[in-house]
């Protein structure tokens, strides 16, 4: 079973909107790697809206890196 300290937490930049709720979103790493994020429970049930260009907190898994999920949105 996962546990909370499982999962890497960092700041991330959106840089596209897919449809169903995926966004391309870019890491603030020295390859500027792009990974597949969704967007968490809450934030589509409080009709949180994110743009290309938002700052985001994206948690990933260590077992897949190239997904994520966005957690909260920044300014």
């Amino acid at each position: 079973m996962a546990r909370q300290d499982d999962k890497f937490t960092m700041e991330a930049v959106v840089v596209e909107a897919l449809p169903n709720a995926m966004f391309k979103v870019r890491l603030p790493n020295e390859q500027k790697t792009e990974i597949l994020a969704y967007v968490s429970g809450k934030m589509r049930k409080h009709f949180i809206r994110i743009l290309p260009g938002d700052t985001v907190t994206v948690e990933m898994s260590p077992y897949d890196l190239t997904k994520g999920r966005i957690t909260f949105r920044g300014r």
